[in-house]
């Protein structure tokens, strides 16, 4: 059985010294996703186009993708237990006439990251939504 996914749009992200908080929305319920700072500082350098000296870890990805001529599909958020969620990297490919599509199990701090770099659609599925602790402003 197929799940129902449930596009996300990004509400807000949020920059502590301790975390980073990544609100999504979606069907008027915000929820939170906390993950480490520095993946807020990634976030933050690529939203404000600054450059970094070298590469972070997030833009090798994204360059070795370029390089293989490989695209961001989209990102699925698959499961959520407790406070910590799953996620699926959706990647494509096409090699000759033959596309071929690969799922990558994934923080989603970093598929995250990943969907933002390349303008990629982000989901969860109804399960996830219905279970989630929605936010409030």
């Amino acid at each position: 059985m197929l799940a129902e996914l449930i596009q996300l749009s990004f509400d807000k992200i949020m920059q502590t010294r301790s975390y980073t908080v990544i609100i999504l929305s979606a069907d008027d319920k915000r929820f939170a996703i906390y993950t480490d700072p520095s993946i807020g500082k990634a976030l933050q350098l690529f939203l404000t186009e600054v450059e970094s000296p070298r590469p972070l870890t997030h833009e090798l990805i994204d360059k070795l993708f370029d390089g293989m001529d490989v695209r961001v599909k989209q990102v699925v958020i698959t499961d959520v237990q407790d406070t910590v969620y799953y996620a699926r990297l959706f990647l494509e490919q096409d090699l000759g006439d033959v596309r071929h599509i690969i799922e990558i199990d994934s923080r989603p701090s970093d598929a995250l990251t990943l969907a933002l770099m390349n303008n990629a659609p982000v989901y969860c599925t109804k399960e996830v939504l219905d279970k989630v602790i929605p936010i409030e402003e």
